[in-house]
């Protein structure tokens, strides 16, 4: 047995929601790395065009789609059309992190309305998608599907670390992450049987130059004594979609610098 080799993605066909995002862009790095043929989907088409010509000068088999995540009517069509391109979905990854623009407006300003938006947006995206990437990885007998979820999916959120700042979380984001990850459970148990995996990466806090006060209570709430990087996520997802994962469906894979271990 040589293990190296079921970390190769060499001749899969990933195709990454989200994928010049914050975390989408380094696991678009990640499996490119790992000889994929990659498909970045995304919105923004001018950094999607940059990231894929970046990637394709050192040797990436990487090409770009404008992509919407929230297009509910037409999530079907588009896909079908992503399969007749490329032949095939070996590995599909949820992590855009599609939201409104007063996403982070406190409890007690939330409007119904922006609730509805941010549900639509996101949580049924995911859900509507995974149901038809699911269906056709079944139909070819095998596909490894990733949805992003979070630590306040599975736990409930640690207020303090937001003091003396200006920062909060969202009500909506716990509800939406945790019914990802149960989602993410469901489609693992009904497509299980035709050799589709689905799992579900859980990040815990990732610093992007985030406020001081914020990055300090964070970091000395968490084992690690520190927030996550990108690339640690990027890992965590590469293992997940490849052979060296052959056995795991159904989990939920916290990275999280210990976060949710206390």
């Amino acid at each position: 047995m040589k293990y190296m080799n079921k970390f190769s993605m060499s001749g899969k066909t990933v195709f990454i929601t989200g994928g010049v995002g914050l975390l989408g862009t380094e696991i678009t790095k990640a499996f490119s790395e790992a000889k994929a043929n990659v498909v970045i989907l995304d919105i923004d088409k001018s950094k999607g065009q940059k990231l894929t010509l970046d990637l394709k000068k050192i040797g990436g088999d990487v090409e770009f789609e404008e992509f919407d995540i929230t297009d509910l009517k037409n999530i079907d069509k588009n896909i079908d059309k992503l399969c007749s391109k490329y032949g095939r979905i070996d590995v599909w990854i949820n992590a855009a992190y599609p939201r409104t623009r007063d996403w982070s407006d406190k409890l007690e300003d939330l409007k119904l309305e922006s609730w509805q938006k941010n549900v639509d947006a996101h949580l049924n995206s995911y859900s509507w998608i995974s149901r038809k990437v699911c269906l056709i990885m079944k139909d070819q007998k095998g596909g490894s599907l990733i949805n992003f979820g979070s630590i306040y999916g599975v736990v409930g959120n640690n207020f303090a670390v937001y003091e003396g700042t200006t920062m909060t979380s969202p009500m909506a984001y716990a509800a939406i992450k945790g019914g990802i990850i149960n989602l993410s459970r469901y489609l693992a148990s009904y497509f299980g049987k035709f050799n589709v995996r689905v799992n579900t990466v859980c990040p815990g806090g990732i610093f992007d130059n985030q406020n001081e006060v914020f990055v300090k209570n964070y970091s000395k709430n968490t084992p690690l004594n520190r927030m996550g990087t990108p690339e640690e996520i990027a890992s965590a997802t590469l293992f997940l979609a490849s052979d060296a994962a052959s056995y795991i469906t159904g989990i939920t894979l916290m990275v999280d610098g210990g976060w949710t271990a206390i």
